[in-house]
């Protein structure tokens, strides 16, 4: 039996270069009735923790290092006693939340084992220098963080973001999925690789 997907939405602020928006996150829970690993761990670590339940938590995997995805790790880490994997490139984003370091250098190529399915992390710089994305074959979804969204890629106009890169990213480590691929984002609806992959030139002519 293959991994069960739960998805718990989040509310607060996502603060950088001076600026905070209200914003809604997506925490993603994937495992079985015993065992799970987290996906991002934004804002209320008590309401993840609700989502969790009794179940044992063998990883919490943060896509990157934004503050609206992270801020809430540690909290959840010490609930649970999981640690908390997180790209090595971000690691001035997250110094700005926690005075702890992350356990584990998340990189492309880490997998990760639950309950009888594999998650795979791909690297997919852009929105920030660490953002990685998670891919699990055989439940046909790639968790995307802020990378790729229902409608575009990831904002690039803040501080350790870069357009052309993210753009690079999606079309060599995300368009070459298979396009019945759903997209499980850090915000908002899902999608498909193969819904979003003909805007590809779209996105490229506006710049955004």
């Amino acid at each position: 039996m293959s991994a069960r997907i739960e998805k718990v939405v989040t509310s607060g602020t996502f603060a950088l270069d001076g600026g905070e928006w209200d914003v809604d996150n997506n925490v993603w829970i994937v495992g079985d009735d015993a065992e799970v690993i987290v996906i991002d761990a934004p804002h209320d670590a008590p309401a993840i923790a609700a989502a969790i339940g009794d179940r044992a938590v063998s990883a919490i995997v943060l896509t990157h290092g934004h503050n609206d995805h992270v801020n809430a790790a540690v909290e959840l880490a010490a609930s649970t006693g999981a640690a908390i994997w997180f790209p090595s490139a971000d690691r001035m984003l997250w110094d700005v939340e926690h005075t702890s370091p992350p356990d584990h250098d998340l990189v492309g190529g880490s997998t990760f084992e639950i309950a009888g399915s594999t998650l795979r992390a791909i690297s997919t710089p852009g929105h920030s220098p660490g953002s990685t994305c998670l891919y699990s074959e055989d439940l046909g979804v790639v968790f995307s963080g802020d990378t790729l969204f229902n409608g575009g890629p990831g904002a690039t106009g803040r501080s350790y973001s870069d357009f052309d890169t993210i753009i690079e990213s999606i079309a060599t480590a995300l368009f070459t999925l298979p396009d019945d691929t759903t997209v499980h984002t850090g915000h908002g609806d899902d999608t498909r690789i193969g819904d979003e992959k003909p805007s590809l030139d779209e996105w490229i002519t506006r710049g955004s």
